[in-house]
């Protein structure tokens, strides 16, 4: 048994949560840092104390679910060390750098799992940058924890499942719909239906998000091609292309996104090593089933090692804690086998989900041919599509880093989180190479934005 063992668990969602139950149930007390201010994580965030509106109303037919989670991570509280509105923006070997409340910190480890969940992947169109345009998770927070819409007459757009169980949760909640505008075709989600059917209860909640739209009159159109947002101080509709040719249609807000992409930085600035994923079309870090890396002592668990949704993810988290627990020699990993096994199981079956849902809502792979030169694709430093493209022939730049260098797409304050895909699919196409090819933008810190004077502050202290 390791007597200094200190294990320190990345986000407190469905994976971070049910890591920490595991690791408890076994006898140690983890430090568990939470970006948010209550535990949940995005899927099943919970809104300010006073309000008003029940789980039922927030998570329909995840309610059960969520607060599951959400009791059991209030049930662990005296048994761990839980530090919310703590953002983890930088990793060594053996320690992390946090804010919290606007001041610095250090959480040190000897074991990190990581859960690090999710965001939105976008594909830029021209007008995104006009005020009323969100991502489709930017959307469902503000229905989750402000208890807002985004506008009044909502269109959303894009495509994957998360485009159509906003578009409920909106109705549901009193919003009006205005459309429902999805890349992908009947056809491919008539194709995907042997995949689907690994989970019917959670193909069933999709048809269920189908019927019930339709039922209400919510207009939904696939085979688009979206082709702007119009609008100038201020978002005044929408422009698309399907066979029938091109429409437009009011509404004052749009909810972008085509499906989630893994926040893998943590993972990527502490040396593990990445692998593309066709099926996802991302660059993810490599783990075995168990969860391990190719860093020792480095666990990835949930949405943050591969989008496989929140229920896998509480398989996930607890199959990682497992795995720490046996190679720390705390526990015998045949104690746990039977465990195990039906972990592993539940896992393969999401993989095999997955890939359905890969299948129904594919990659719109015509977009960056697409994508006008004018358009802004690196928002923080307003690198156009155009200016990629000239970058890249008058450079012969063909990686990623190297196009970075260039002409700064990335080295903004998202640090490419946001443009990163995008960036290298206009590189891949207009440089006759795979997504593969070009490669990925490396992690830096701050992982995500921190305030210019706790910046300040540090750099003598850094120095001394």
């Amino acid at each position: 048994m390791t007597d200094n063992l200190q294990p320190v668990i990345v986000g407190a969602g469905p994976a971070g949560v049910r890591a920490a139950q595991t690791l408890v149930r076994h006898g140690l007390r983890p430090v568990v840092l939470d970006e948010s201010v209550r535990w949940g994580g995005q899927i099943y965030r919970q809104p300010p104390a006073h309000f008003q509106r029940s789980k039922k109303v927030l998570y329909g037919f995840d309610a059960s679910r969520a607060e599951s989670v959400h009791d059991t991570m209030a049930g662990l509280l005296p048994h761990i060390d839980y530090q919310p509105d703590t953002l983890v923006w930088n990793a060594e070997g053996g320690k992390l750098d946090v804010l919290r409340h606007g001041q610095t910190a250090t959480v040190n480890y000897t074991h990190l799992i990581l859960a690090t969940g999710a965001t939105d992947r976008v594909l830029p169109v021209p007008g995104w940058t006009i005020p009323g345009v969100f991502t489709l998770g930017g959307a469902q927070v503000a229905l989750k924890f402000q208890g807002c819409a985004i506008g009044r007459h909502v269109v959303l757009m894009g495509t994957g499942p998360l485009l159509y169980l906003i578009a409920y949760q909106y109705a549901k909640a009193g919003a009006h719909v205005a459309a429902v505008l999805d890349t992908a075709t009947l056809m491919d989600q008539v194709a995907a239906l042997p995949a689907l059917v690994q989970q019917p209860a959670v193909l069933a909640k999709g048809l269920y998000y189908v019927g019930w739209l339709r039922a209400h009159g919510v207009r939904m159109q696939g085979g688009v091609q979206p082709l702007r947002v119009l609008g100038d101080s201020r978002v005044s509709g929408v422009e698309w292309r399907d066979a029938q040719g091109e429409h437009n249609l009011a509404c004052d807000a749009v909810a972008l996104g085509y499906g989630l992409r893994s926040e893998t930085q943590l993972a990527d600035i502490l040396g593990c090593r990445f692998y593309f994923d066709e099926l996802q079309r991302a660059w993810l870090p490599e783990r075995d089933a168990a969860g391990r890396t190719t860093v020792a002592g480095l666990y990835l668990a949930g949405d943050g090692a591969g989008i496989l949704g929140a229920d896998a993810a509480e398989s996930a988290g607890e199959r990682a804690a497992l795995t720490l627990l046996a190679d720390t020699g705390r526990v015998p990993e045949a104690v746990d086998g039977d465990r195990v096994l039906a972990l592993d199981a539940t896992l393969e079956r999401a993989q095999r989900f997955r890939a359905g849902l890969e299948r129904a809502f594919p990659f719109p792979a015509g977009w960056a041919a697409q994508v006008q030169d004018e358009v802004v694709i690196c928002r923080c430093e307003e690198v156009t599509a155009g200016e990629l493209r000239r970058t890249a022939h008058a450079t012969g730049a063909v990686e990623m880093n190297r196009l970075k260098a260039l002409c700064r797409v990335g080295m903004g304050r998202c640090q490419g989180r946001m443009c990163g895909v995008a960036a290298a699919e206009v590189l891949a196409h207009c440089t006759g190479r795979s997504v593969e090819q070009v490669g990925r933008l490396r992690g830096q810190a701050p992982v995500k934005p921190i305030p210019f004077g706790v910046a300040t502050v540090l750099a003598p202290e850094e120095s001394a």
